[in-house]
């Protein structure tokens, strides 16, 4: 073969890409903004989160919600504190009722990392006011859709903990 045609080979096979056999590879589950400040807030009423809807990080309260699934809105303070605890927060927003939707995120939400005690580190409640009818949250990350796509969920839950990202990453569940 001739060295003249080196570089032409190398442009080519740089231009095929990767051969990655990972199905998350598709997946682009961007880094919002860093928060201000991610300080404990007076009370958990207060103002808090990221500005974001539904906030990914940010002020938040010093109580974190306990992890499982709650049929009632919960407060945002609550949450906000167990994404900074690396802990998977899973909203749907669904007034006439949605019984497979929250199926599949109770599904998803048995899937999260668990605590030392055994228990998934996840939370899975209803939220009024969500621009789609479910968000997947972690610290700074959301994957938002009117219909849960599992694949996608469990793409997106291999970021729990993520080192250097979720500032008390790992913490289990209160």
């Amino acid at each position: 073969m001739s060295l003249r045609l080196l570089p032409l080979l190398l442009l080519a096979a740089a231009a095929c890409g990767t051969d990655s056999n990972d199905p998350c590879d598709v997946y682009d589950f961007a880094l919002d903004p860093a928060p201000s400040s991610a300080a404990h807030t007076a009370t958990c009423d207060d103002p808090c989160g990221n500005g974001l809807n539904p906030p990914t990080a940010g002020p938040h309260c010093a109580y974190p919600l306990a992890c499982g699934s709650y049929d009632a809105p919960t407060q945002v303070c609550r949450y906000v504190h167990n994404l900074e605890h690396g802990h998977l927060v899973l909203l749907y927003s669904c007034p006439d009722g949605c019984p497979d939707v929250v199926s599949t995120l109770t599904q998803i939400a048995s899937e999260a990392a668990r605590d030392s005690k055994g228990r998934p580190r996840a939370v899975v409640a209803p939220a009024a006011g969500l621009p789609t009818r479910t968000a997947a949250l972690l610290w700074r990350r959301s994957l938002q859709a009117d219909v849960p796509d599992p694949a996608a969920l469990r793409c997106f839950l291999k970021l729990q903990d993520e080192g250097g990202v979720t500032p008390e990453a790992g913490l289990g569940c209160p």
